[in-house]
C-alpha cells in the first residue's frame, strides 16, 4: 500500500518529525487512513490553526498566540530572574516541576559554526533590550552539555553586564544512574559541583 504515491507522500512527510522513522511513519499513515474522516480533519486543521495563531513571544521567544506569551503574561512570575534556553520545548521540562517561578528567554538555536549557526541566528536583541531594562537581576543559563551549548554559554556570559547574577544549571550523574556507565565528565562534573550533605 505504501507503493502508492499518495500514502508515500503522507509517510515521508510524517517520518520528517522528530522521533518517527519510517516504520512509525508507515503506521500512523495507516492510522490515518483508517479512522473517521472528521478525526483526520480535525487534526489537519489543529496544525492549521497553530501555524496560523501561534508565534514567538515578543520578550521572550516562546510560543504565545497575544503579544506576550501566558509566563511573560503573569503578574506572579518574577520576570527579574531570565533562565535561557534553547527552544520553546525545553520550557515544558521546567514548567512541570511547579517550582520555578521566574522567566524564560528562548534562543531559538546553539552557536555551531560549522552548521553556519553564528550569533546573528540567535534571539539575542531581545535579550540584550531585557538586560538593558534594568529589571534581570539573574541570568540562569540552561543550555545543553554540548559542545554547541557550552558555546553558547560561553558567549552569552560575555555579553550579561556587571551587575546581573550568572549562574549555570548543575551539572551530574542523573537520579539512579550507575557511576560504572558514566563518562568521565559527567563524573567530573558531579564531584566539582558537590553540595553538602
Amino acid at each position: 500500500m505504501d507503493s502508492i504515491p499518495a500514502v508515500e507522500s503522507l509517510v515521508r512527510e510524517l517520518s520528517r518529525l522528530p522521533g518517527v522513522g519510517r516504520r512509525s511513519a508507515s503506521r500512523l499513515a495507516h492510522h490515518l487512513l483508517r479512522c473517521p474522516e472528521d478525526q483526520a480533519r480535525a487534526l489537519a486543521d489543529s496544525i492549521q490553526e497553530a501555524r496560523d495563531r501561534v508565534h514567538p513571544c515578543l520578550r521572550c521567544g516562546n510560543y504565545a498566540e497575544a503579544d506576550l506569551c501566558p509566563i511573560c503574561g503573569d503578574p506572579r512570575r518574577d520576570l527579574g530572574i531570565v533562565l535561557v534556553v534553547e527552544k520553546p520545548s525545553d520550557i515544558a521540562a521546567f514548567e512541570s516541576t511547579q517550582r520555578y517561578k521566574g522567566g524564560y528567554h528562548v534562543l531559538g538555536a546553539l552557536l555551531s559554526p560549522l552548521d553556519g549557526i553564528g550569533p546573528d541566528r540567535l534571539n539575542l536583541p531581545a535579550l540584550r533590550e531585557r538586560l538593558q531594562s534594568g529589571e534581570v537581576r539573574e541570568v540562569v543559563l540552561a543550555t545543553p552539555a554540548s559542545t554547541e551549548g557550552d558555546a553558547t554559554a560561553l558567549y552569552l556570559q560575555r555579553m550579561i553586564p556587571h551587575g546581573v547574577a550568572l549562574t549555570r544549571l548543575a551539572r551530574g550523574l542523573p537520579v539512579g544512574g550507575e557511576l560504572e556507565y558514566s563518562d568521565s565528565l559527567t563524573v567530573q562534573r558531579a564531584f566539582e559541583g558537590r553540595i553538602p550533605a
